[in-house]
């Protein structure tokens, strides 16, 4: 045996330790569960054996089940028979519900000791321990984030996590929501028995058994009743009527793991754990047959995965090690880039036109660490480490030193272009300049540096302390060795990077418009504002359209747009004149409402009160007598946003479909169970996405037409995930 190994001591209790061989964490999959399976048949007949604990050669407990290895649902298979595909998903689940229910009926008791991340299926074989403990340290992770990647508990945690601390709106969280608790929360939960110091962890499971713990779950006791009142019962209905309503209200019915885990703990918790366990397992195995979960396992985990480790940078470089950093501008963008950066302990000399701007821009980091310090989130020791990193200044000189620059300026050529003359001016000539810029394109800013194959954009999202994604741009001279080692900076303030060829908008900024500019298109169609933003909602994305257009300013989506006209007719091309482009003519030139920011846009913005749609909308864009259906409303979303991203892979713009699927999700907030737009397009078939895009245009207008790559697809009945369309790099 290579990942488990066990000792029997001279009390007879045996210690199971899990250290999977080159893995950085431990994980199920099946050579651990099989190894496992194998000492346990030697140590539950065992006679000599008294008691067994779980316990970790890692930081981590179990960090759940191994969803990177090849076909580990066999996703494959339900493509060529789902009868058998159903089968073998159902019986491979059972398997592990049936091990770890020999864990609860040997007559020995089970002890978990948890010292780390015991997360997923990890803490699935904790529940099915007679006993509990963990180390108390609030940056350990105890959960079951299932949810979060599409899938549902598939090991018993729909059945144990209620049974033993009943239901209510934390555990509601911490099954469907995936909510992590700490292990004092765990343990205030019922869910953990013991928390202690790392140095008395084993010491305390050791304890359990030789004072002679119970090796009965209470479950299988007698007379066991169900915490909190069962549905059925006055106290039980009402806490089920409310799970119901909330789930509708926050998932508008997108996600079918939610709904699986909520039919799985009300129909379970009913009758006998073993008759649950088989409850679950049915719902596990519809759940991951459904191509959502698929969708979801592929982007959320795998693929995300794959992007966080460098999937997608060149290999032939050394390591970057990046320890001080120059950002060109204080304002909102690179008080938020100096703070993620100098957390990751990199020195930050941040500049602008005067002191008063860059002390401005530091003060940022202050405000975010004096709330995190009235939380208790951190101490006042880590705070002034980090804010010492950063040194507010005018002094271009200080950028002497630096390993990367980011220009984060207003966008504007001819700012841009002073501020990377006067960094080079100062910085070596191995050293990378970035440009923050959301819509000029790279090439062109690149033309006014002296070393244009350093010159790459590195578009970070804001809040940028939010924000989890980098989009990496590179120009046309931007060289292999500056991707590397702009990859090596982004990995090492724990961002996921993508990697994205020029063009204007890039393509985050290029696809996020066709969300918020079908909204309008919609609204100038004489569709009612309130179906619209309903309509936007109910898809799955975090904001309604016309509320979104608010947030992110109408005045600077009204620049945008006025410079990319100017480019255009500076190139001889003709711009077309949208819907957009006319309603956002009326609200900023003519009426003056730039969006939230002064308080007036498609929105009125009360001082004292809730944000409401704007009464004149329907004189101005005069209401139709005949409305839509909100499907039909949501499938334009959809497919508009997937059309383009297909565009931006037939221009180039992307190499990589990891890149598109997670660059959507984490840059504006794709509905996540797509999967991202080109799974989304997987996940309804190449031939009828195409051809339902067509009968869109017919109705809406020639942006609905597809591309030729994606007319070429449907011909050849390939898909984005299976035409060997990853792996590249850019």
């Amino acid at each position: 045996m290579s990942d488990l190994s066990y000792e029997i001591d001279s009390d007879g209790i045996a210690v199971i330790t899990w250290d999977l061989e080159d893995r950085s964490m431990n994980v199920l999959n099946f050579k651990s569960l099989g190894e496992y399976k194998d000492i346990l048949n030697k140590l539950i007949p065992d006679e000599n054996v008294k008691g067994i604990i779980l316990r970790s050669a890692k930081d981590a407990f179990i960090a759940g089940a191994d969803l990177t290895s090849a076909d580990v649902f066999g996703f494959d298979q339900i493509q060529e028979d789902k009868v058998k595909a159903a089968e073998k998903i159902y019986n491979g689940n059972m398997e592990m519900q049936l091990l770890f229910r020999s864990m609860e009926n040997s007559g020995k008791p089970f002890v978990a000791a948890i010292n780390g991340h015991a997360l997923g299926g990890g803490f699935e074989i904790c529940l099915a321990c007679h006993y509990r403990v963990a180390i108390d340290n609030d940056k350990i992770q105890i959960g079951q984030p299932e949810a979060k990647v599409g899938l549902i508990p598939g090991a018993g945690g729909t059945q144990r996590v209620p049974r033993l601390a009943g239901v209510n709106q934390d555990i509601m969280g911490f099954l469907m929501a995936g909510t992590p608790f700490t292990p004092k929360k765990a343990l205030s939960s019922g869910l953990i028995h013991e928390v202690t110091d790392a140095e008395n962890l084993i010491v305390a499971a050791k304890k359990y058994i030789a004072d002679g713990g119970k090796a009965v779950q209470p479950w299988d006791e007698k007379g066991y009743k169900f915490p909190g009142g069962l549905p059925y019962t006055p106290k039980g209905a009402m806490i089920w009527a409310a799970s119901s309503s909330t789930l509708r209200k926050m998932s508008y019915n997108n996600y079918p793991a939610q709904s699986a885990i909520l039919s799985a703990i009300y129909e379970g918790v009913q009758v006998p754990i073993d008759a649950g366990l088989r409850i679950e397992a049915r719902y596990f195995t519809k759940v991951v047959m459904d191509p959502v979960s698929r969708n979801m396992v592929r982007s959320l985990f795998v693929n995300m995965q794959a992007l966080n480790k460098g999937a997608r940078r060149p290999k032939e470089f050394e390591k970057y090690d990046v320890k001080k950093i120059g950002i060109l501008g204080a304002g909102l963008m690179g008080a938020g880039i100096a703070y993620v950066t100098a957390k990751s302990g990199i020195e930050v000399i941040l500049i602008d036109t005067d002191q008063a701007a860059a002390e401005k821009g530091k003060e940022y980091s202050t405000k975010i660490l004096d709330k995190q310090l009235s939380k208790k989130r951190t101490t006042e020791e880590k705070k002034e480490k980090l804010l010492n990193l950063i040194t507010p200044t005018t002094d271009y000189s200080l950028l002497q030193g630096a390993d990367l620059i980011v220009e984060a300026v207003f966008e504007n050529r001819d700012i841009k272009a002073d501020v990377t003359a006067k960094a080079e001016a100062q910085i070596a000539e191995t050293a990378v300049f970035g440009s923050n810029t959301s819509t000029l394109p790279i090439t062109g800013l690149a033309e006014n540096s002296k070393r244009p194959n350093n010159f790459i954009g590195i578009h970070y999202f804001s809040p940028v302390e939010r924000m989890p994604l980098v989009e990496i741009i590179m120009g046309k001279e931007t060289s292999q060795e500056t991707l590397a080692k702009t990859m090596d900076y982004v990995q090492k303030i724990k961002k996921t990077p993508i990697v994205v060829n020029d063009s204007r908008g890039f393509y985050t900024s290029r696809v996020f418009g066709t969300y918020t500019g079908e909204g309008v298109a919609m609204l100038a169609e004489g569709i009612k504002p309130a179906l619209i933003e309903n309509a936007g909602k109910m898809t799955g994305m975090p904001m309604a359209p016309l509320a979104l257009s608010d947030a992110v300013a109408l005045d600077l989506a009204w620049k945008v747009t006025m410079q990319t006209k100017k480019d255009l007719e500076a190139e001889g091309k003709e711009f077309p004149v949208t819907p957009m482009y006319t309603l956002l003519e009326e609200m900023v030139d003519k009426q003056g409402r730039y969006g939230k920011k002064n308080n007036k846009g498609f929105y009125e913005y009360p001082e004292n009160g809730k944000k409401y749609l704007w009464p004149e909308l329907s004189n101005l864009c005069k209401e139709s007598d005949e409305q839509p259906e909100v499907s039909e409303l949501k499938k334009r979303f959809l497919y508009i946003q997937a059309l383009e991203t297909a565009k931006c892979y037939e221009e180039n713009v992307l190499t990589d479909v990891r890149d598109a699927d997670i660059g959507a999700i984490l840059g504006w907030g794709m509905a996540p169970w797509t999967g991202g737009p080109l799974s989304y397009i997987d996940m309804i078939g190449i031939k009828d996405f195409v051809t339902e895009a067509d009968n869109l245009a017919q109705k809406y207008g020639e942006r609905f037409i597809p591309c030729k790559l994606l007319r070429d697809m449907a011909a050849k009945n390939e898909s984005f995930h299976s035409s060997g369309k990853s792996g590249q790099v850019a």
